[in-house]
């Protein structure tokens, strides 16, 4: 791989992290150029400005998003999709604890002065409500699908906020668990039955 390629590479990462950790706008482009090991003038060859190196991570984590999501969609059920999902929420808890949703905490911090990075940042948590409305929708659930989604990422970006705030990863234990409970009571005699039973199941939860 090019040099080139190499540095470019890892200013992104470093700056991945360093966003994750410090936030923002608290991570300067000195930080990220001493993270990724790069002399501070090469930086700007790469990125002119910090907003340019902050769509550029936005880009990445669009990148993991899309991969993630087909690695969940391999398997045939949407229910396991789902749950699949939740378990992911409880992986590197010690992180979150620590710094929060890297993606969440994003979207918050940059939903607050707006603009261009904010929009971009706010498509990633857009995409997950897809993500999820197409697994209800898959299951049968309708009209309901795009309510359904949203409680279950509201949950999850629930879990993380209180599981940073009180640094405490076991509350997310517990409450994706909870979340689990529900999507496995709410989708009970959903998969492998007949379209009407599963309009029916549908129906009660409106």
């Amino acid at each position: 791989m090019p040099r080139k390629t190499d540095k470019r590479v890892r200013l992104i990462e470093a700056a991945k992290v360093l966003i994750h950790q410090k936030g923002f706008n608290q991570t300067t482009l000195a930080d990220i150029a001493q993270e990724a090991d790069v002399p501070l003038g090469n930086v700007y060859y790469y990125f002119k400005t910090k907003e340019a190196i902050g769509e550029a991570v936005i880009e990445k984590r669009a990148v993991e998003f899309t991969e993630f999501f087909s690695k969940l969609d391999e398997n045939s059920d949407p229910r396991a999709r789902l749950m699949s999902l939740i378990q992911f929420g409880t992986e590197d808890l010690e992180l979150t604890a620590r710094y929060g949703c890297s993606v969440g905490g994003l979207c918050q911090e940059l939903g607050k002065q707006g603009g261009s990075l904010a929009d971009q940042a706010a498509k990633l948590l857009h995409d997950l409500l897809m993500w999820c409305e197409t697994q209800f929708r898959s299951l049968g659930f309708g009209d309901k699908s795009a309510d359904l989604a949203l409680n279950m990422v509201s949950n999850i970006q629930g879990i993380f906020l209180l599981t940073h705030t009180f640094k405490d990863p076991k509350l997310a234990i517990r409450q994706a668990k909870v979340l689990q409970e529900w999507l496995e009571k709410l989708t009970t005699g959903v998969r492998g039955t007949t379209t009407s039973t599963t309009k029916q199941v549908a129906a009660e939860v409106a």
